[in-house]
């Protein structure tokens, strides 16, 4: 998987003249986003101990070169359920996208997760590098960490598979499926796979979501606290609605 980061960050060097061909986009986008889901999980698990989150974001790209940067909030619970403080996740990100030959993306990145404050025997704040290939619907993903992941110890170079596609089943409406990986260098026990099948439809400005997600990961690992102890790994049904402007 390093090759493959190492492959798409050459491709990203030698192709910026490749960048998309997007008619009447303007040079510089500045974009917003606020939303909120039932369940905020990330690859398949909940950071939000099974109840909503509120989230919000900006982006910006420059279309010419394909470079972008943003930055993205959303409430958390997992920090106080592991022991420590804090209830934000804070992510700051950049990268380059654009076409390596006609049809066949690239999008090649960092992007750092901070958890102000988590006061975790293990720093929680964790930085990946990104490297991502697309072709039509369908696309691949690696993300390698560059740090300890997410206050495992002794986990620097763990690494994250992503597998999916967006397909349009009807005018508007958008299928998504995802599987994915996750392992966790020296901590095998809490690597796990994840998967998803949703549906994303624009109704009056709003995008919403409705998707199926699960995992296969520990039972006995990924729960919330005693007395309640729950899988936060489980199957579940999660709603998004998602406003940006």
């Amino acid at each position: 998987m390093k090759k493959l980061l190492l492959c798409v960050a050459v491709a990203a060097t030698f192709t910026g003249s490749l960048a998309y061909a997007e008619d009447a986009k303007p040079d510089n986008e500045l974009s917003f986003n606020i939303g909120a889901v039932s369940d905020y999980r990330y690859r398949g698990i909940s950071q939000s101990r099974l109840d909503p989150a509120l989230q919000g974001g900006a982006d910006y790209t420059h279309n010419p070169s394909g470079f972008y940067a943003g930055t993205w909030l959303s409430s958390i619970k997992w920090i106080k359920d592991a022991g420590g403080s804090g209830n934000l996740e804070w992510d700051v990100y950049g990268g380059k996208k654009g076409e390596i030959v006609p049809g066949v993306s690239y999008d090649v990145g960092v992007l750092s997760y901070i958890y102000p404050s988590n006061g975790l025997a293990v720093d929680a704040n964790t930085t990946e590098i990104y490297g991502q290939i697309g072709y039509g619907p369908g696309y691949i993903k690696y993300s390698q960490a560059v740090t300890n992941l997410f206050g495992f110890d002794n986990s620097k170079n763990s690494g994250y598979l992503d597998l999916g596609a967006n397909f349009e089943v009807a005018p508007g409406y958008t299928l998504g499926l995802h599987y994915g990986h996750q392992s966790v260098n020296n901590n095998g026990a809490v690597a796990y796979d994840d998967w998803k099948v949703g549906v994303n439809k624009e109704f009056f400005g709003v995008n919403f979501g409705l998707a199926v997600i699960g995992t296969n990961a520990n039972e006995k690992l990924y729960v919330t606290p005693a007395p309640d102890s729950k899988f936060t790994g489980k199957t579940a049904v999660v709603l998004s609605a998602v406003k940006t402007f």
